[in-house]
């Protein structure tokens, strides 16, 4: 079983400031917020969501199809992906235009500010889905509106489940919009700050949510994940990590996670729980794919 993966390649330059952004921004001078944080470190690295899940459902044993743009910069990230063994037949470069560009500076509370260039991922769209693309499940991650829009659309068309996986790209879709994501999808999820906004849009709660859809999965950081069937919550405990080194990339682990457990039949508690435990394992490690496995996922 194959799952497409509908989302950005980018390249992130990732800098770390060795302070905290809440003694540098002063709430009363917000108006005319004018900040520099001096980075000591930077590092560039791949990612992008579908680069990302890719990367960690790869590495779990299952079958990724990324589907994504990449830029006339491309030809590196294409290469890195082929060596690790992804199929890479839904991944086309544009000329006269930068593979997606993401600047992340994280502080020692491991709060992030970011700045993203979308280049070639804002043609996402040119990508069509079919029913005879290979895949059994999809994913609908943060990529140009009109190729999330569509590919939803063309997922469930062509009859294949799918998870909505708004991420940074919710607050480009209004009300009428995300709730038309999630008359479409099968799965939906979101972090914590991205439910709250999910909801807001929606007018829809929590509950009322996972009752249109197989599950809602609200991800909680270290806290673990609150999953959601039909209008039922459930927590799923979060996983001690061995360090917390770099965020970038761990929703995106969390993620793969979940694939693979949807892959392979698993309950959706069972899936929750292994993308728990990616995420435990990605922020022990700098960039979002330099992380190895050092464990059976037909164990978690």
């Amino acid at each position: 079983m194959a799952s497409l993966i509908c989302g950005s390649l980018a390249f992130d330059n990732i800098m770390t400031f060795d302070g905290r952004f809440a003694d540098q921004i002063m709430p009363e001078q917000i108006h005319i917020l004018n900040v520099s944080f001096l980075v000591p470190t930077l590092r560039r690295d791949f990612g992008g969501c579908a680069g990302n899940i890719a990367y960690a459902l790869q590495l779990l044993g299952g079958k990724p199809l990324p589907m994504a743009m990449l830029g006339d910069d491309g030809d590196g990230y294409l290469a890195h992906m082929q060596h690790l063994g992804i199929d890479t037949r839904f991944v086309k470069k544009l000329d006269d235009t930068y593979t997606a560009q993401c600047m992340i500076t994280t502080d020692l509370d491991n709060n992030q500010i970011t700045a993203f260039h979308p280049g070639a991922m804002m043609q996402a769209h040119q990508n069509q889905i079919t029913k005879d693309c290979g895949a059994a499940i999809g994913i609908v991650a943060p990529d140009g509106r009109d190729a999330m829009l569509q590919h939803a659309e063309q997922l469930h068309a062509a009859g294949i489940p799918f998870v909505f996986d708004p991420g940074q790209g919710l607050p480009m879709f209004n009300g009428e919009e995300l709730r038309h994501f999630i008359n479409l999808a099968t799965w939906v999820t979101v972090n914590d700050y991205e439910g709250k906004m999910l909801s807001d849009r929606t007018g829809l709660s929590f509950e009322e949510i996972s009752k249109q859809v197989k599950g809602l999965m609200v991800t909680l950081a270290a806290e673990g994940c609150a999953l959601w069937e039909n209008g039922v919550q459930t927590h799923v405990p979060g996983v001690q990590a061995k360090a917390v080194v770099d965020p970038t990339g761990c929703g995106d682990a969390w993620r793969g996670g979940l694939l693979w457990g949807l892959e392979n039949g698993r309950s959706l508690q069972a899936c929750v729980a292994l993308g728990n435990r990616m995420g435990a394992l990605k922020i022990a490690s700098r960039g979002p794919q330099n992380y190895t496995l050092d464990f059976n996922p037909a164990e978690v």
